[in-house]
């Protein structure tokens, strides 16, 4: 049987910590950004963590 393949697009948006869960960044902040708030704009950059709920499909995705 073949290797199973890590989905190429997971693992562009999705990163590891030390403990084993999934960082991800937030959406909405690439374009048509002048009617956002600062603050908002400023809670956007920052990353996040994955729901629990969602955790095992995202790790099916990476292989791990």
């Amino acid at each position: 049987m073949p290797k199973m393949k890590t989905i190429s697009g997971a693992k562009k948006r999705f990163a590891l910590t030390g403990t084993g869960k999934v960082k991800r960044k937030h959406a909405f902040h690439s374009h048509i950004l002048t009617k956002k708030s600062n603050k908002r704009k400023r809670g956007l950059v920052k990353t996040g963590l994955i729901d629990v709920s969602n955790e095992k499909q995202v790790l099916a995705m990476l292989r791990k």
